[in-house]
Order: structure tokens, then C-alpha cells, then sequence
């Protein structure tokens, strides 16, 4: 039987929840593995505070210097997360997120599907600036501490993975909640709607870590091409996007999450998508990686 693209995708996607989470057992408990692996980030959106989380949320640890009095920038974490990004660009929301997985099975209900304005995916930029970046800096607390803005406040990953399991494997946590949880379960119920309704809703519109690997999609070596000789407009790359992006006019989107289904839906094969760049030969009409004949 021949793997399909989309089949070899899904496989990827697994293992990576797989790697994420290996601590499966720690539910019943309510324990958090806190070993030697919790030092390094995981690439894509994965709560450290998840009981089978094995590595650190990106986020979280570019954030972790603000739970200090004396405010120190993750400079660690986000030159983990610049390095990825250089590689892989979005291709990381595309394969090896645990909670971009997580989305496309949501959406995978049956309900009315809806797409969103395009002004909505410049909301996650907002969230970078604002609760990833200037609210840890320059805004402390009554006791001078400064918190991790977007993990307190709004992530519905941290509340999916982490608030809700521990919460219920821990009684005593449960007499702690207070309205700050409710605000974040709000959060989280409308973000799994969200995400029945329209396709990787978190991605589009809340996601900080999307937000950096979207802005190095077009520098990353990860990388998708059009042969402009071979397309024929016929709109197929873009009806089908999970991303609502034109693939043949703006193959390197900061929307882009390297799925690969354009790729497949392409019926000139004019998309191309890996770490070869694909050149024309103008007058031979065929496509060469590196000097050689690609077909």
C-alpha cells in the first residue's frame, strides 16, 4: 500500500505527541516530571505543567526569568526557538505540535465550518508583544514579581494539559480555584469551539509560538516553491488549505504550516515543499534541485 503524503504527516504528528508526553502515567498521580529533559524546550505548544510532558513549553520558558523579582529575558529558550524556526519555519505547527494535532482532530466533527476575517491572524502578534514579551518585562505584581503574562492569563494549552489534570488528580488544588481559572477555562471552551468550527483556530489567531515561526517561514530552509511555468491558476492549492492561503501567490505565508496538502492537490504538481530549492529551467520547462533534474 502506498503512504500518502498526508498519511507519512500524521505518523510524524504522533510520534511527536508521543516524545512530547511519555509520561503518560503521571495523570493518575498528579505529578509533574520535573528530570534533566524539562531543561529543553519542546518545539512546538506542549504545557510544562502537563503530567506526561517530558520537555518545556517554548513560551513558557522564554517567560520563566519574569517569575523573579530581578526580571531576566529567557534568552536560553528563545534562541532554542529562533534556531528551530531558521530550520523548519511553521513546519513545526504542521508536524510536530502535540496541540496543532490536537486541532485538526476538533476539526475533524461534524458541524457547520466557518473561515475567519484576515485581520484575525495579525491577533497573534498582539499576543507576542503584549503577554509574551511586555508584560513580563515592565509590569510586576503587588510584590514586585513579575509572571509569565500568557501562561497565567490566557493559554488554553496550559489549562487543556495541565489546570484541568491537575486539578482533578489533586483535591487539594481544587479549593485554590478562583476566578482567574474560570476566565481560563472560558478561554479554553471557546478556543476548542473555535477550533471545531474553523480549521487550526488557535494557530490563526492566539498562537504566540505560530507567530515567531511564521515570521521565519520566508528565511527558514524549510522551504515551498511554485513553478510558475507548470500552474495553471485553477485555485485548487488554496480551496484546500487548512490555512486559508494562496499557495501559488505566497508560497512562503507567515500563515503556512508546511502541511503538504497543497502539494498533494496541486494536479500540475507545480508546489514543491522541503529543504531543496526548486529552480526553473525556463527553456527546457523541468524543475532541478541543486543541479539536478527533479521530476
Amino acid at each position: 500500500m502506498k503512504i500518502t503524503r498526508e498519511l507519512k504527516r500524521k505518523i510524524i504528528q504522533l510520534a511527536a505527541f508521543g516524545y512530547s508526553n511519555p509520561y503518560m502515567g503521571n495523570f493518575a498521580s498528579g505529578r509533574i516530571y520535573d528530570g534533566p529533559w524539562k531543561k529543553f524546550c519542546n518545539p512546538g505548544m506542549n504545557c510544562y505543567s502537563c503530567p506526561a510532558a517530558g520537555l518545556a513549553c517554548p513560551i513558557g520558558a522564554m517567560q520563566a526569568g519574569a517569575n523573579s523579582a530581578d526580571y531576566r529575558f529567557g534568552f536560553y529558550a528563545t534562541g532554542i526557538v529562533l534556531a528551530i524556526g531558521i530550520v523548519l519555519g511553521r513546519a513545526v505547527c504542521g508536524f510536530l505540535c502535540p496541540f496543532g494535532l490536537v486541532q485538526e482532530l476538533l476539526h475533524k466533527i461534524p458541524s457547520p465550518k466557518f473561515h475567519l476575517p484576515k485581520w484575525m491572524t495579525y491577533v497573534k502578534y498582539g499576543i507576542l508583544a503584549f503577554f509574551v514579551i511586555l508584560l513580563p518585562g515592565f509590569v510586576a505584581g503587588e510584590l514586585g514579581v513579575r509572571s509569565p503574562s500568557f501562561c497565567k492569563y490566557i493559554c488554553p494549552v496550559g489549562t487543556l494539559q495541565g489546570g484541568i489534570p491537575l486539578l482533578s488528580a489533586n483535591p487539594d488544588l481544587r479549593a485554590l480555584i478562583g476566578g482567574l481559572f474560570s476566565l481560563k477555562m472560558g478561554i479554553l471552551i471557546a478556543t476548542l469551539i473555535g477550533c471545531v468550527l474553523v480549521s487550526r483556530c488557535f494557530c490563526k489567531v492566539m498562537c504566540p509560538l505560530g507567530a515567531i515561526y511564521g515570521m521565519l517561514n520566508k528565511v527558514s530552509l524549510y522551504r515551498m516553491e511554485v513553478n510558475s511555468a507548470r500552474c495553471i491558476s485553477c485555485g485548487s492549492c488554496s480551496r484546500g488549505c487548512p490555512m486559508d492561503v494562496n499557495p501559488a501567490l505566497n508560497p512562503n505565508s507567515a500563515e503556512c504550516i508546511r502541511c503538504g496538502r497543497c502539494v498533494t492537490d496541486c494536479p500540475t504538481e507545480a508546489l514543491s515543499a522541503g529543504f531543496k530549492l526548486r529552480t526553473i529551467d525556463t527553456n527546457t520547462n523541468t524543475n532541478t534541485i541543486d543541479g539536478e533534474t527533479a521530476m
